[in-house]
């Protein structure tokens, strides 16, 4: 049997302090990989605390940096050390996003366009300052969600957004497919983190009803499905969206 090994390789993965993202580092990780946990800097030093913590596990083989996805400047930076540290730059995976759930009609300008820039812009923002860096052979994973394909009710925005990220996903892979970069993105239902938990119960309750499997995802199996993405055993396999919601949407 075929043994996933990313020795030598080095991953970045952006919102990775906590929730899937933090999760995904820690397969990477364990798989042999160097890893940057990438966070957004709250000001209040949470998201640093949570990185820091992860890292400090990592031992040699990890580094933590602070960068807006928003901010191309900063995920410029962020590359430019991974690379500094590490020498290389093999694996870049876009998980960072945010929620700003309402209804359309009370949905303002501000929550739209906040959701849009870091769910979408962010994605963008994060290849187009690493795709010259990642070595041939390299890829790149975007975080969808299964919202893009059913359109979950208050969810104009982010839905919108992950929709455009399958969408970019099939772009990108087409036009990177001649450095043999692959490009894929993975599409979760409702996952047992932080953001998940956030969900109002009862809004939980029938969501429940919806899934075959009978219960939500835990973080391990959307990040199992990442590390295949990110392994030679999935080597002809790109501008795809792996969908991994427990039979939910199919």
């Amino acid at each position: 049997m075929r043994q996933i090994d990313l020795s030598g390789k080095t991953a970045i993965v952006t919102g990775s302090s906590q929730g899937i993202g933090l999760e995904t580092a820690k397969t990477l990780h364990a798989a042999g990989a160097n890893l940057v946990i990438n966070y957004f800097d709250d000001g209040e030093g949470k998201n640093r605390a949570l990185a820091d913590a992860a890292v400090a596990d990592f031992g040699d083989r990890g580094l933590a940096c602070a960068a807006d996805v928003r901010q191309p400047d900063q995920l410029e930076a962020m590359v430019s050390k991974a690379v500094e540290k590490f020498g290389s730059l093999d694996i870049l995976v876009n998980n960072a996003g945010i929620l700003r759930d309402k209804s359309f009609r009370k949905m303002s300008h501000e929550d739209w366009q906040a959701v849009i820039d870091t769910n979408l812009t962010g994605v963008f923002n994060s290849c187009k300052a690493a795709v010259e860096s990642l070595s041939e052979n390299g890829v790149i994973v975007n975080v969808s969600s299964l919202s893009a394909v059913t359109g979950f009710f208050g969810q104009a925005n982010y839905a919108t957004a992950k929709a455009g990220v399958m969408t970019f996903t099939k772009v990108l892979s087409k036009e990177l497919a001649r450095k043999n970069i692959r490009v894929n993105a993975v599409a979760p239902g409702v996952v047992n983190t932080e953001m998940g938990e956030s969900i109002p119960e009862e809004n939980r309750k029938y969501m429940m009803t919806q899934i075959p499997l009978a219960r939500f995802a835990e973080p391990s199996e959307i990040s199992d499905v990442i590390l295949f993405l990110c392994s030679d055993l999935s080597s002809y396999v790109t501008g795809q969206t792996i969908h991994v919601n427990g039979g939910w949407w199919a």
